[in-house]
């Protein structure tokens, strides 16, 4: 294969608001936190053990709008996108580097007027009760697993 692949596909939920950066010539930058969940049984004690990663996503100009008005803090989204490696400097002059996010496609997941808890929500069709991009992720419906052929 002579071709590469940089995609990265996240559900979540967001850790801050969404943070605006404006530019000269109308363009603007989103940013912001998203925690995902991991969770396993330790087999020695029994006890489940869960873990958080966060990912920080950057959205540009119109997506970015959207985020902003939509999106609030603990708010369930589906993001699509690329991982961009960034390199800068600290204070000491020492090179440090960031991953980021960079978002090319999102669906939020929180209905809108269902209020950020943090928690889980289950929605049956999240594209309908939310603002979304084009992409849509079809609510599965039980009788999908009935025509499996195993």
């Amino acid at each position: 294969m002579t071709g590469t692949l940089n995609k990265v596909m996240l559900i979540g939920h967001t850790g801050d608001e969404v943070k605006m950066h404006y530019f000269e010539g109308g363009n603007c930058v989103g940013r912001f936190p998203l925690a995902t969940n991991d969770s396993y049984v330790n087999k020695t004690t029994g006890e489940r053990v869960t873990s958080t990663e966060w990912h920080n996503v950057v959205v540009r100009n119109k997506a970015a709008e959207l985020c902003e008005q939509y999106l609030k803090k603990g708010d369930k989204v589906y993001i699509e996108g690329r991982l961009k490696t960034r390199k800068w400097q600290d204070e000491q002059g020492k090179d440090r580097y960031s991953v980021e996010i960079q978002c090319v496609d999102f669906t939020f997941l929180t209905p809108k007027n269902e209020q950020s808890t943090g928690g889980n929500t289950t929605t049956t069709n999240p594209t309908s009760q939310s603002p979304s991009s084009s992409l849509s992720i079809p609510p599965k419906t039980e009788s999908e697993d009935d025509d499996l052929p195993f």
